[in-house]
């Protein structure tokens, strides 16, 4: 175990009811310790295995299994519970929960608490092997990474049917190394100032029509929502979506890319990161009609004239943040990105190709390869916009901690 790494951390800890629920009173021990604050909740059957006395013995702190519960100034307390855990853990996580989980319910502490929580959320599974090699519940797992849960376990071994199979709950030390995992994460970029674009923007054509594209805004909120996490002031400039802003971020809206343009130049003295992951129209009307354009039956004609290259302008500013675009296209052509990476004077392109089977616009997952200016080229597999938005943050923090030592 580091020294303090668990010092003085919000740590929520969700019993559901499952046999392996009595391996849990360890892992809550070990994080007291360690000067962890521990928050323990359970489900409704969660005291059928274990009791709540035993945890609040360990914690000092009660145990959460009132939905309906109130804190002491009044306050909501599982809504307080979201806002202030760093990390919420659901172990065992019975393949009942997982449903529940997956399909957004709402009906206990836990599920209200992992609803409402910005922070990661790590799941250990634990019931007998053809349970959990249900389809159902092999589906529901899925779901929950694609959302960003990481799942621990299960491990392979004797169960408490007395057969021998996968379903048991991972190591102890495996569920601690995660949640140093996560909570290392989520203070690696603390202090840094990011701003992050998200989809489309509208050129109008006239009152009612406009020029746009099919950009959701998935991947730039993703980003802005794992930066938060990871400790990150962000501010996020958004195009129009039908997306909820992450939690803790400055929501900033536009609307066409002249708008998008004038925001993120507003920012660029407070900002140490740009995230320029916004699908910017690379034409708008030269002037837009003032009514809206009647059918005629004969073609119709638009005057159109390029967008500025927003990104390519604070490239080649002398001084400017770091720098990371995006490259979304149609073809697995690597050296049309790398081409857009020097001549934009980008540190960092994500290159996908849009026309690959849960790549690009529209989609919870994204296979995208990083170029950096110095370095080699990171290939990722096929993973939700989340995973993608943490691999490129811990390229982010690493390039701040380096240009950090050479100062």
């Amino acid at each position: 175990m580091t020294d303090n790494a668990l010092s003085g951390r919000r740590i929520g800890i969700a019993v559901c009811g499952g046999i392996a629920a009595y391996k849990i009173a360890g892992l809550v021990s070990t994080l007291a310790q360690e000067g962890a604050e521990v928050d323990v909740l359970f489900t409704r059957d969660a005291a059928r295995f274990v009791s709540p006395l035993t945890f609040q013995a360990l914690t000092h702190r009660p145990v959460h299994t009132d939905p309906w519960e109130l804190g002491t100034s009044g306050s909501i307390t599982h809504v307080a519970l979201a806002r202030t855990l760093e990390v919420l853990v659901v172990a065992p996580v019975t393949a009942h929960t997982l449903a529940r989980l997956a399909h957004g319910f709402a009906d206990d502490m836990v599920t209200l608490v992992a609803l409402a929580t910005a922070a990661p959320v790590i799941l250990a599974p634990a019931m007998d092997a053809e349970m959990y090699q249900h389809p159902a519940v092999r589906h529901n797992v899925a779901l929950l990474q694609e959302r960003g849960c990481r799942v621990i376990g299960p491990a392979t071994g004797r169960l408490a049917s007395g057969l021998v199979g996968i379903g048991r709950l991972a190591d102890i030390p495996e569920i601690l190394a995660e949640i140093e995992h996560c909570l290392a994460a989520t203070r690696d970029l603390a202090g840094v100032r990011i701003t992050v674009t998200a989809g489309g923007t509208q050129e109008p054509i006239d009152p009612v029509r406009f020029i746009g594209n099919r950009s959701s805004g998935k991947m730039g909120y993703a980003i802005a929502e794992v930066a938060q996490r990871r400790g990150a002031e962000v501010t996020l400039i958004s195009g129009p979506v039908a997306l909820i802003p992450p939690a803790g971020v400055h929501l900033k809206r536009i609307r066409t890319a002249l708008e998008l343009r004038s925001a993120l130049h507003a920012m660029l003295s407070k900002t140490d990161v740009v995230v320029q992951a916004a699908a910017v129209a690379d034409y708008r009307m030269q002037t837009p009609e003032q009514q809206k354009i009647k059918r005629t039956g004969a073609t119709l004609t638009l005057q159109l004239v390029e967008n500025p290259d927003i990104i390519a302008e604070i490239g080649a500013m002398p001084e400017h943040p770091l720098l990371i675009g995006f490259a979304a296209e149609t073809g697995q052509n690597l050296e049309v990105a790398r081409s857009k990476l020097r001549r934009k004077g980008l540190d960092l392109i994500v290159f996908n190709d849009i026309t690959r089977e849960g790549s690009g616009f529209g989609t919870d997952t994204n296979e995208v390869t990083l170029l950096p200016a110095e370095g080699e080229p990171l290939a990722l597999p096929l993973l939700s916009k989340h995973e993608v938005a943490e691999q490129l943050l811990a390229w982010v923090s690493q390039m701040l901690h380096t240009r950090r030592q050479s100062i």
